[in-house]
């Protein structure tokens, strides 16, 4: 059952959209590096620990430190300006406090990037920032099954070596709020399934400009196997180094 909720440098110019062309990494940096952000105030995944655990890996095989925490307190300046992007894994419900909030509100707002995987968009309602970040909220889902996802972008990192038919099972999330600047990479077909709501081009995984940095999401990530598929890892990978500027 899920709960529901009502509720490295600065970069010179803000591109537009979501280009591909992105910022390099902070002169004098070693290696980059990214926090992982796992609280829940609400459903809590399963796959969480498979998730990190992705992340890490991930991270060994690309010369970037992952560093995760379930601490919110993590969320200041001192701390915050040390990683290239925060990604929040399946969170869910409220899980900053208004300072932490504004803290990362002026992180996003320096030039780095945010990357949400599957309920990061089941996080923060009452913070309209936050889903205008994100890109859209959560706001129901059918029963795990097979379905198909549809490629629309085939040039953006996340998405360039997918299939463009990509036959894969988790939970399909339908959203609400989903907001018009976002380049859409995927989309699911939802007459491969049951249950979709968000028509012919129902969002799976999008990333856009956005308060002064750049967002990445993908709603796949719901069950602990879909961690150890290297499509979905190169799919991840794809977006974190989006977010991160590289």
């Amino acid at each position: 059952m899920r709960f529901s909720y009502r509720p490295w440098l600065l970069l010179a110019s803000l591109f537009a959209g979501c280009s591909h062309q992105l910022p390099q990494s902070p002169q004098g940096s070693q290696r980059p590096a990214v926090l992982v952000f796992y609280k829940t105030k609400g459903f809590h995944h399963a796959s969480i620990p498979a998730g990190l655990a992705a992340f890490q890996q991930l991270g060994r095989a690309h010369n970037f430190r992952v560093d995760t925490t379930l601490q919110a307190t993590r969320f200041v300046a001192d701390t915050l300006r040390r990683y290239a992007a925060v990604v929040f894994l399946n969170t869910t419900g409220d899980v900053l406090d208004p300072t932490q909030q504004a803290a990362f509100e002026r992180y996003i707002g320096q030039g780095h990037g945010f990357m949400g995987v599957h309920a990061a968009s089941d996080t923060e309602y009452d913070w309209p920032w936050y889903g205008k970040l994100v890109g859209a909220y959560f706001k129901s889902h059918p029963q795990v099954q097979p379905a198909t996802v549809l490629v629309t972008d085939a040039k953006h990192p996340a998405t360039s070596f997918l299939p463009a038919r990509w036959q894969r099972t988790d939970e399909w999330y339908n959203f609400r709020d989903i907001a018009p600047d976002l380049l859409v990479l995927a989309t699911v077909d939802e007459t491969s399934y049951t249950g979709g709501i968000n028509g012919k081009q129902h969002p799976f995984a999008w990333c856009h400009a956005y308060g002064g940095g750049r967002a990445f999401y993908t709603a796949g990530g719901h069950l602990p196997e879909n961690y150890a598929d290297s499509l979905f890892q190169r799919h991840l990978l794809g977006g974190l180094r989006y977010a991160m500027g590289q």
